[in-house]
């Protein structure tokens, strides 16, 4: 069986029916889209010459596997795909500096605290080290950024996130803050040091990566999202340059420019890190993204 088989009249016309390009009303840009990622589907099933069984099982796979889309995502590189498309569209518009992008994974949760000065971010004691953190955040030219509001979150020392972690022994904002910077643009945090760690051992991402010959493992590393009036709102982390897993992070998060190494000395690191925002184009550009995320 070749590819010709979905070029076929019955084929092209089941394509045109189930995407509702022969029916009116609907939204025709959502219409060629579902059209063409549903050609694709049939194509590859084609191409691999995938069997009924396995078709279902794929299906089931997804079904199960719905929780963890989440990490599903980055985890075959779709997230820090558009993280590339999103830099290229930047080039053909000219628009160039900045703290690199990065993704934002699925972990953030809305409403955290917002604090000022020298912040502690853990409210939970942990049997690890102490991480403290440092920097400014400037405009493309250099000049401290006023009214900015730093989003910071990371895990625990057993790679569990507040408000996600299965043992139900975290605060709900424990290692996450929003820190309201002030005229001289700089921010100063401490918190109980984060660990690398892995996707849910046996679930569906681990299953996948093990299918594929990866792993489903992280480096150690830290979430923000940096706002400000009159700039892009920055997604970015972190990631320790001194992690084994820093320079092959499942989730392709590592970006060259986000990878500070910690000066650490007994059981405390020190990382200076700076962010450079760019100047909004519209005011549209000053938000987030539309992604649904988690709120307490």
């Amino acid at each position: 069986m070749t590819e010709d088989f979905v070029n076929g009249a019955a084929v092209q016309a089941l394509l045109d029916r189930a995407s509702g390009l022969d029916a009116e009303g609907g939204d025709g840009r959502l219409k060629a889209i579902v059209r063409e990622l549903a050609e694709a589907v049939m194509r590859t099933i084609v191409r691999h010459d995938v069997s009924e069984s396995e078709f279902w099982a794929a299906i089931q796979y997804f079904q199960e596997g719905a929780a963890e889309f989440g990490l599903i995502v980055p985890g075959v590189g779709l997230e820090h795909f558009m993280d590339l498309l999103m830099d290229a569209r930047d080039a053909e518009a000219g628009r160039t500096g900045g703290t690199p992008r990065t993704i934002e994974g699925p972990l953030y949760v809305a409403g955290a605290p917002l604090v000022e000065g020298d912040v502690n971010l853990s409210d939970d004691p942990d049997d690890t080290g102490t991480l403290y953190m440092s920097g400014v955040i400037r405009g493309p030219g250099g000049e401290p950024v006023e009214g900015a509001i730093l989003h910071v979150w990371h895990a625990n020392s057993q790679g569990w996130y507040s408000h996600f972690d299965p043992t139900g022994e975290q605060t709900p904002f424990n290692n996450r803050r929003r820190i309201r910077i002030g005229s001289d643009g700089r921010y100063s945090f401490h918190s109980k040091m984060p660990n690398g760690y892995s996707v849910p051992p046996g679930g569906a991402t681990d299953r996948l990566m093990r299918a594929l010959g990866r792993h489903g493992n992280r480096p150690a590393h830290v979430h923000f999202f940096v706002e400000a009036p009159g700039y892009r709102t920055l997604t970015t982390q972190i990631n320790f340059g001194d992690d084994p897993f820093a320079a092959d992070d499942f989730a392709f998060a590592t970006r060259e420019g986000l990878l500070p190494v910690p000066n650490r000395q007994g059981d405390a690191a020190t990382i200076v890190f700076d962010f450079e925002l760019q100047k909004a184009g519209a005011s549209t550009e000053e938000g987030f993204s539309l992604r649904a995320r988690a709120a307490v």
